[in-house]
């Protein structure tokens, strides 16, 4: 007869009814049982029968109580301070702010979460006319809601806290490990600073945290297969997981550890022989239902909304295709005549960077030939507009003559009477041999030289249309322009000129450059002479399934692209150390610096070390011929726990195989999983413990996970510190906050200043969160290398940098010209690519 130490204990272990007859046990037992069951090995939980979700016992209830109301508090606190702009606030409250006035903008993560955030900031009383442009940005003046908006990821972040201890106790984890499991996640900084700002991560934690959850329910529903609760949790699996990618791509990678899970349990099916293959076939379409066909539908409604809100063009239009673009209001191109005759008055769209117009102004370059600029400009303007002229300039007034492949062409710039020029210069930016400048040269009444001659290539035309390959057609033809004195190239690449270019993308003329990136195409066509029944041409109408798969395309790609170094940048191995954090914000000698609690991460890393420390010894002593048999609790434990390894791996391993910038908060995922394990070993450590001894093991944890929160609380509220505190606080010499921002005494913030919209930031080289440099924000002042990439390196000038700007690299270009055109009105600085 088994004896146990405390009642806790005894409700705690598992009913063997492979060891004993199933109908000896009290029907009350079978349906009301407080105890997990072990069947065949199985782990199984009788309390499935019961009509509620999870089986809660009213101790449950009241823990969890418990533990959501310290958390509204931890979370919640002061959650309206600071009162101006933080981190990438700039970005996810300018998203906001772009649904509320149906602008498109691209961005490299999906829709969800944005979202929401706008749905809050709806319910606010938010009107969308606050741009968040700058960290520091007062909210209070202009009456901006932002505390409901910081509520919706703070409220997740909560609800993160219920939903682990959930999991571990339909996990048969015992109360005291999933107690404190869920006062860690509450005392974790980071999760704090991170859930408590419009950002992100929050929902993403919490939506993975939901998946986990649901995914654990469902394994306890394998006893009873296609019962209405073994729906259920499958399809809520599947609805999490879509919810999860939603938020953001890492989402992907809880997908995979469910589909590994899957995988796993299809295959020990498969070697069942009491299952039939029709039932075998029936489990496996179920499961391709609910976690494939539900997660991706999931996914795709939110961009459906996100379409759907989108209507009008804004500053992301230059990501997309033109084909995209046309379904903008504002970006709508009436049909056009598809034949180009000399005299015709057209505009040239670059193909393979989406960057736009070739585009000239009435600006020089400050080197070289001095001439006028040539330039790529995303948007509709008067400046993109060319005249075709032919080589000889001689007056016709005869009937339309159509330019065919190979004819030489002059380019006269329509606005300011100049010729597309190019000559043995090098260009002010890429300096490289193979590069010569291509400038705007002459004046009315001028007819030019030689180095205006351009000869025409069509590379590809429509298969619709063969007549396209003939002859230089309206969007059917593309074409290379053959400089006649040089022979090279007019090209394009996604470098962008510095301020005096306005930030527009830079063209040259390049000898044996690339073949993609020296391809037009003619999109707008205007010419009297032609008559009014003549052939129009007109972009194809993209449907959601082509705006979809083009704009998860674009996010791909820029994603890929955020290769730019950054201060606060780190690696995967740094995240599991807590080698360094990210500065998100400093004013009035305060500071928000991202930084995880110690204790949290280190006990967390610890659990991933013992747990493959433990598998390897286990190994090597299977190897040895040793005979190691695992009770059915202990498989059971070890079972767990290798799924929370799992799911650890796979939010934290795959980062290493990314090139791109990469930030502490990348790891929140990955941390979730450890802490769930912390809670596993816990139980495992302390199996043998009595039940008072556990408990104060657990206290013992919680009371030094609480004292380093408070050590690094100031960090995450932005509450005051001194610069003693804050250098005794700094554990490790990479935490690189600065303590000198803060005063030296306590008593000097009471007579600081009340912040106000002027107010300047005061440490502003510690508010760098990550990369993404704006061009139209951070461009002081541009460096270039002459090498074969041509990368130019930006310093900055204003250091309040968010993680977001980099890709706006790529297309956040103005025009001084159109400055005062409201519909031409270059993109604001700090929009998200």
């Amino acid at each position: 007869m088994m004896l146990y130490q405390s009642k806790q204990e005894y409700y705690e272990s598992p009913i063997h009814i492979d060891q004993i007859s199933t109908s000896s046990i009290p029907t009350y037992t079978r349906v009301r049982s407080r105890r997990p069951v072990i069947f065949d090995g199985h782990y199984s939980d009788m309390r499935g029968h019961s009509r509620t979700i999870f089986g809660l016992r009213m101790r449950d209830l009241q823990l969890m109580t418990g533990l959501l109301l310290l958390a509204v508090f931890i979370r919640l606190y002061r959650i309206y301070q600071p009162s101006s702009v933080v981190f990438d606030e700039v970005h996810f409250g300018g998203f906001a702010s772009k649904y509320m006035k149906g602008r498109f903008f691209m961005d490299v993560h999906p829709p969800l979460a944005k979202l929401l955030i706008t749905f809050a900031g709806l319910m606010g009383g938010f009107d969308g006319n606050f741009d968040f442009k700058e960290i520091g940005k007062d909210y209070i003046e202009p009456r901006v809601p932002y505390v409901p908006m910081r509520l919706m990821p703070a409220t997740l972040g909560v609800l993160v806290i219920p939903m682990a201890y959930l999991t571990l106790r339909q996990s048969h984890i015992s109360t005291t490990a999933s107690v404190l499991v869920s006062i860690l996640l509450i005392l974790e900084n980071g999760l704090i600073t991170q859930s408590r700002l419009i950002l992100l991560d929050s929902p993403l934690v919490a939506c993975t945290a939901l998946t986990v959850l649901a995914w654990s329910c469902f394994q306890s529903e394998q006893r009873r297969p296609f019962g209405f609760w073994w729906w259920f949790w499958m399809s809520m699996t599947g609805l999490a997981l879509g919810l999860t990618v939603s938020c953001k791509w890492v989402g992907l990678f809880t997908i995979a550890l469910v589909g590994v899970s899957t995988i796993r349990g299809l295959w020990d099916m498969l070697g069942d022989l009491r299952i039939t293959p029709e039932i075998f076939t029936k489990h496996f379409l179920a499961r391709v239902l609910c976690l494939i066909v539900i997660p991706i539908s999931v996914y795709m409604f939110f961009f459906a909304i996100h379409f759907a809100i989108l209507t009008n063009s804004g500053d992301g239009d230059g990501f997309m295709s033109a084909e995209f673009q046309q379904s903008l209001k504002g970006h709508q191109m009436h049909d056009v005549p598809i034949d180009i005759a000399y005299g015709s008055h057209i505009t040239i769209r670059h193909v393979n960077t989406q960057g736009g117009y070739l585009h000239s102004h009435n600006h020089v370059y400050p080197s070289g030939s001095r001439q006028q600029q040539v330039t790529l400009y995303p948007h509709k303007d008067e400046n993109n507009v060319w005249k075709i002229m032919n080589r000889t300039n001689i007056p016709y007034d005869g009937p339309p003559v159509m330019v065919k492949n190979g004819d030489v062409v002059r380019l006269e710039h329509v606005a300011t009477s100049k010729k597309l020029h190019s000559h043995d210069i090098r260009p002010p930016l890429t300096e490289l041999d193979y590069h010569n400048e291509v400038s705007a040269y002459g004046f009315a009444g001028f007819e030019g030289d030689d180095n205006d001659l351009w000869r025409v290539e069509i590379t590809e035309h429509s298969s619709s249309d063969p007549k396209s390959k003939d002859y230089l057609r309206t969007l059917h033809s593309k074409f290379r322009l053959v400089h006649l004195m040089t022979g090279c190239h007019l090209f394009s690449h996604k470098l962008k000129l510095p301020k005096w270019g306005f930030e527009q993308q830079e063209v040259t003329c390049i000898k044996g450059g690339t073949y993609p990136k020296t391809v037009w195409t003619v999109e707008s066509n205007k010419n009297d002479q032609l008559p009014e029944d003549a052939e129009k041409v007109n972009y194809k109408k993209l449907g959601f399934l082509g705006k979809f798969l083009e704009l998860n395309q674009v996010m791909w790609q820029t994603n890929a692209g955020l290769t730019d170094s950054h201060p606060y940048d780190s690696r995967p191995f740094d995240w599991i150390v807590l080698k360094r954090g990210i500065s998100f914000w400093g004013k009035h000698h305060r500071h928000i610096y991202l930084l995880g609690n110690p204790i949290v991460w280190w006990g967390g890393s610890a659990s991933v070390a013992i747990y493959l420390i433990f598998k390897t010894l286990l190994y090597v002593r299977a190897k040895r011929g040793y005979k190691d048999q695992l009770s059915e609790s202990e498989q059971f434990y070890e079972s767990l726990a290798g799924f929370f390894l799992v799911g650890w791996f796979l939010h934290w391993a795959p980062f290493f195989l990314m090139s791109r910038q990469l930030f502490l908060h990348h790891y929140f995922p990955a941390l979730y999983f450890s802490v769930l394990l912390f809670g596993v070993l816990f139980d495992i450590i302390t199996k043998f413990f009595k039940s008072r001894h556990r408990v104060l093991v657990a206290l013992c944890i919680i009371l030094v996970t609480y004292l380093a929160f408070r050590t690094f609380a100031p960090l995450a509220y932005g509450d005051p510190w001194t610069k003693s505190d804050c250098k005794k606080a700094k554990w490790l010499s990479s935490w690189d906050f600065d303590c000198n921002q803060f005063y030296d005494n306590y008593d000097e913030f009471n007579t600081e200043p009340t912040e106000s919209p002027d107010t300047k930031v005061d440490h502003v080289s510690s508010n760098v969160p990550h990369g993404k440099e704006n061009v139209a924000t951070t461009m002081g002042e541009v460096a270039h290398k002459a090498d074969a990439k041509n990368v130019v390196k930006e310093k900055a000038t204003n250091n309040n940098v968010t993680e977001m700007d980099t890709e706006k690299k790529e297309f956040d270009i103005g025009d001084e010209d159109d400055a005062d055109d409201e519909q031409f009105n270059p993109p604001a600085k700090h929009d998200e690519g």
